[in-house]
């Protein structure tokens, strides 16, 4: 157990939600002292009074802020607005009532598509206000990048420990599987898998499949974020991720393998692709505060179809 969480009081929002699962079991595994995840049905964080009545009640030394409201390209899209609003009204919030109740150190964590449409590959965190994110992801980015503006204001003002972390694309076991709101491989999981239950020949995927991502496994930003908790007290902003990338077309040959998909893929190029490339420097997380990637994406990917077919597909 790390003793630097054991006499901690730690508010998670997003502690439910898939990586909230992941952190709060790292928690525990620490020995910290006093977990707290506050639920979307009692404590609506986009309501100034609802955050303030529970810091207030809880006192926490650390926050840990994972809540937001996320989706794919289709999902971003077609809720520009209610997006933009959550988001921001959410962190704003957060970050307000740990100033008015003296929290010891606020983390954030932000979100790659906060980053301008084209970038240097790999991206550094130098780049991020070079330009707007991609369009489909726009309101989001700018919402989550807006919490940076927000934190290096009261650090400068207020002296309030805050610190941004800019996670890749998460996936892994208990990932969102919902098609209206999934990311890439989840939904790409889902649909090929279902595709295999109904005996299909083809599966139609969004664009032409030349995009790159940069994947990193749940747990892997779980240990990220409580790294960077014990040991990183700065402003500037740290990219967390893999620094591997994969195409689109490829990702979806590889799960096409392993749900046992044998028919064609096909292309709809009238379809977005959302930004062209996707890979981050990622020497700022391991110099600042030792955190590596560990899991190998061919590891996790099989580990996230396994956990898929035995949780959502085989039930009843």
């Amino acid at each position: 157990m790390d003793a630097f969480f054991q006499d901690k009081r730690v508010v998670v929002t997003g502690g439910a939600g898939f990586l909230g699962r992941f952190v709060t079991r790292k928690l525990e595994e620490r020995g910290c002292g006093s977990i707290v995840v506050p639920r979307a049905a009692t404590c609506d964080l986009r309501r100034r009074e609802k955050v303030c009545h529970l810091l207030g009640d809880v006192r926490p030394h650390i926050v840990i802020h994972l809540a937001g409201v996320v989706a794919g390209i289709g999902g971003t899209r077609d809720n520009p607005g209610g997006s933009f609003y959550d988001n921001l009204m959410m962190g704003v919030h957060v970050i307000e009532g740990c100033r008015l109740h003296a929290v010891e150190k606020v983390i954030i964590l932000g979100t790659v598509c906060s980053y301008p449409k084209v970038t240097s590959i790999p991206g550094r965190e130098d780049e991020l206000w070079n330009g707007y994110p991609e369009e489909t992801n726009g309101p989001y980015g700018m919402a989550k990048k807006a919490l940076l503006v927000q934190a290096q204001a009261y650090r400068q003002q207020y002296g309030l420990n805050s610190i941004y972390l800019l996670s890749a694309n998460l996936y892994g076991p208990g990932d969102n599987f919902d098609p209206a709101t999934s990311h890439v491989i989840p939904a790409l999981i889902r649909r090929f898998s279902e595709a295999v239950v109904r005996g299909d020949r083809e599966i139609v995927c969004w664009g032409d499949g030349t995009p790159t991502r940069e994947f990193l496994y749940a747990d892997d930003c779980a240990e990220a974020i409580l790294l960077a908790t014990e040991r990183y007290n700065d402003p500037a902003p740290v990219n967390i991720g893999s620094g591997q990338e994969i195409s689109i077309r490829e990702l979806a040959e590889q799960i096409g393998g392993l749900v046992g998909f044998r028919g064609r893929i096909v292309w709809d190029t009238t379809k977005p692709n959302g930004q062209p490339r996707r890979r981050w420097d990622v020497s700022r997380a391991e110099r600042e505060f030792g955190f590596s990637a560990q899991e190998r994406f061919a590891d996790g990917l099989r580990e996230t179809v396994s956990w898929y077919r035995k949780n959502v597909l085989e039930q009843p």
